[in-house]
């Protein structure tokens, strides 16, 4: 059986492994897969060189275009799926890579046929009514040509993120075949495999694992608008209910979410349920809470402006942090962008510090990071921490004359601390 050949190649690590996209998804599965044993060419049409990561490995080949899928054993794709300005799937760059790679599939004397894998996340269905057909209508065919599942990505970004190795994956195969090719090859990258019947289970489990920290965002995000109004003091109370040892999981409240996943992910299954007359009230609200947080950001850093008898027109506002989380440099959907645009829009003079960022562009507008010193400080009118990175100091904002909103509680965690 053909079947057998590819196997043999998976679980002997000398089959060659064909990465397509290499963004923060494919460049440490590829790393993941070179450390592992196997022959990499890393493909991105969209990359101009080879990312730093991959530089040292001799078994790595960059290419920028599809023709090189035909010398592969395995192809995983890994690919942008962002949304719409209107909120809908944007699958362009998925829809190129499947073109791409199913152009060029295989070689005039191939032998054994390739695993196809997709890790970009999508909506349930997108396995077998996308890639499926895109294959077949090249005249390609399942269990003959190829084999086809769905393994979604899970990456945990920054420098205190789990090792690519280590986390778990679900594998979802057109059949068993299939299924049963991806958990070998995951295998031999040393990753614990969890086996779904189909790839939908696998689509659908990657869009929960982001819709439960979206919605359960949202609502501790909502009780802080509420204890803010109350006088209570929020991150206090989500310490003390994290004490309870079952039935609990602490959430961290923030000005709005960032990042590839969680405010893009929901949008595509509510986009999908849709189309079977189902409407995800509960998610698409959640969706809204989050989305209306930097906008409470604003009020506040107006009420702090006001405290000292200044409007917010005219305000110098240094904004620290500007990356969607803590010590990393990505500013996707950061809602610290969202922050500064509001106020360049009333009229205040916006500044950043981020030692991550080195420029940033707002609404148009280029933004440089400007050093973060006593001195910066005491120019600005209000100063708004938006990203607790651990390589800021923090400690110049204790006892400063000037008012500082803290929408990730930076000061409040090093009193504690005192």
């Amino acid at each position: 059986m053909q079947e057998v050949s590819l196997r043999e190649k998976i679980e002997t690590h000398t089959a060659t492994v064909a990465v397509v996209g290499l963004g923060y998804v494919g460049t440490p599965l590829a790393k993941l897969a070179l450390e592992s044993g196997f022959s990499v060419i890393g493909i991105d049409p969209l990359k101009k060189n080879t990312p730093e990561a991959l530089n040292s490995f001799p078994h790595f080949r960059f290419e920028r275009n599809y023709k090189a899928v035909s010398r592969s054993n395995l192809v995983i794709i890994c690919v942008p799926t962002p949304i719409t300005a209107n909120e809908v799937p944007d699958l362009s760059y998925l829809e190129t890579a499947i073109d791409g790679v199913s152009k060029n599939f295989f070689a005039e004397d191939h032998v054994i046929p390739k695993l196809l894998i997709l890790e970009s996340t999508s909506f349930p269905g997108t396995t077998r009514e996308m890639m499926l057909p895109a294959l077949e209508n090249r005249g390609l065919e399942q269990g003959k040509d190829f084999f086809l599942c769905y393994v979604p990505e899970r990456i945990d970004p920054g420098p205190q993120g789990m090792e690519a190795g280590r986390i778990p994956r679900v594998v979802g195969g057109i059949d068993k075949i299939s299924t049963s090719l991806g958990a070998s090859f995951y295998a031999s990258l040393g990753c614990q495999v969890h086996e779904v019947s189909r790839p939908e289970i696998a689509e659908m489990s990657k869009i929960l694992e982001n819709v439960f920290r979206a919605v359960n965002i949202a609502l501790v995000n909502e009780l802080s608008l509420l204890c803010r109004r109350m006088g209570i003091n929020i991150w206090e109370v989500v310490e003390a209910a994290a004490t309870k040892p079952f039935g609990f999981m602490p959430f961290k409240p923030g000005p709005g979410m960032g990042g590839h996943c969680i405010p893009v992910d929901p949008f595509y299954l509510s986009w999908r349920a849709k189309q079977f007359g189902f409407y995800t009230e509960f998610i698409e609200l959640a969706g809204k809470i989050n989305r209306s947080m930097p906008y409470h950001v604003v009020e506040w850093i107006s009420e702090a402006l006001n405290s000292k008898g200044k409007a917010a027109k005219g305000s110098n506002v240094l904004i620290v942090g500007a990356a969607y989380k803590e010590d990393v440099s990505d500013t996707r959907e950061s809602p610290a962008i969202k922050v500064m645009e509001l106020l360049e829009k009333g009229g205040a003079n916006v500044s950043y510090h981020d030692p991550y960022v080195e420029t940033l562009k707002v609404a148009g507008k280029e933004y440089k990071s400007r050093e973060l010193t006593p001195e910066a400080i005491r120019d600005a009118d209000c100063v708004v921490i938006m990203t607790a990175h651990r390589a800021i100091d923090f400690r110049m904002l204790l006892g400063a004359n000037t008012p500082v909103v803290d929408t990730r509680n930076a000061l409040g965690a090093l009193r504690k601390r005192k």
